[in-house]
């Protein structure tokens, strides 16, 4: 499945679900009203997370959390660097790669609320010790949020071309096409639409064929992942700049006290660096710019991140 990552250890976590309301019975097609399959529904109270870890246990944890939208394979090149010092772990968000799916109406919205509970439960299982977090994308600001009331579980937080200024709040054509009415849920259920051609419209990226398979496989095998990616696209456009301002306050604040880094690729496509160093200053959050990177910076420059996720998080140990 994921062929550059077979030496590392695969995990299917069960967690219990934030919210779960299944009281309406099993799942159906949104369009048609047809039963949806076993991975659209939710199942004894608790979603299955697919992480992927790599790393001594023992060691310090930084875990990775993927953007809008993608997969913990985005991580491919970055997990074997940081295993040689860290316990590295990443994970697919639940509507995304190989997570559960559910419904929505179902057991789960994909409202930006839930995701900040159904983290919360996550990070639970996942890390017993302070950690290290990494958050890449449209997903930072949800991150941000987990992150400002659990400052005590953190030793560093590092942003990679996080939505941080009022020009962020609008999500790129690309991917607010997935909430239009009718013609969002058709397209989400484009696999080359939804997946890869998404990835590669955001920055400089050559993709080889055997990496776009990993991110279109799980919409040419149900629907459901298009129906989710309808959903979150939904959320997104409605509660982003919300989330973005919630963000910057917490960043601004004397009361957030973790050493935080802003990682940025200067050929973004979708977020317009505008206004980021000056923000970076205000909020006291050093700045990395990468010249060559796009809005994914793991993808084509994996190790490079790499070393400067392993460099920050060892000055902060």
């Amino acid at each position: 499945m994921l062929l550059c990552l077979l030496e590392m250890d695969f995990l299917l976590l069960e967690i219990k679900a934030h919210p779960v309301r299944s009281s309406r019975g099993n799942a159906k097609d949104p369009i048609f009203g047809l039963k949806m399959g076993a991975e659209s529904q939710s199942s004894d109270d608790v979603f299955r997370w697919f992480c992927v870890e790599a790393g001594n246990s023992s060691n310090p944890r930084i875990i990775l959390i993927h953007g809008f939208p993608s997969q913990a394979y985005s991580f491919r090149k970055v997990l074997p660097v940081l295993s040689e010092d860290y316990h590295a772990v990443a994970f697919d968000w639940l509507g995304f790669g190989f997570s559960d799916k559910p419904q929505p109406k179902y057991g789960f919205d994909y409202t930006l609320d839930e995701y900040v509970s159904a983290l919360e439960s996550l990070v639970e299982k996942l890390a017993v010790d302070k950690f290290s977090l990494v958050v890449q994308g449209y997903f930072a600001p949800i991150v941000m949020k987990y992150a400002s009331h659990h400052q005590e579980k953190l030793r560093n937080l590092i942003l990679v071309n996080p939505p941080m200024t009022d020009k962020h709040a609008k999500l790129p054509s690309t991917l607010s096409i997935f909430s239009n009415f009718l013609l969002g849920e058709i397209f989400s259920q484009d696999p080359l639409r939804a997946s890869d051609k998404t990835l590669t419209s955001s920055g400089p990226y050559m993709m080889k064929e055997e990496d776009a398979m990993v991110y279109r496989r799980p919409y040419l095998t149900s629907g459901s992942s298009g129906f989710a990616l309808n959903a979150i696209s939904r959320a997104m456009k409605k509660d982003l700049r919300n989330y973005i301002e919630e963000m910057k306050k917490v960043l601004i604040s004397e009361a957030w006290t973790i050493p935080t880094t802003v990682c940025w690729g200067m050929r973004d496509r979708w977020l317009s660096y505008d206004g980021v160093a000056d923000f970076c200053k205000i909020s006291n959050s050093k700045l990395v710019e990468l010249q060559m990177a796009g809005h994914h910076v793991q993808e084509d420059y994996g190790e490079e991140l790499a070393n400067i996720i392993s460099q920050t998080v060892s000055k902060g140990k």
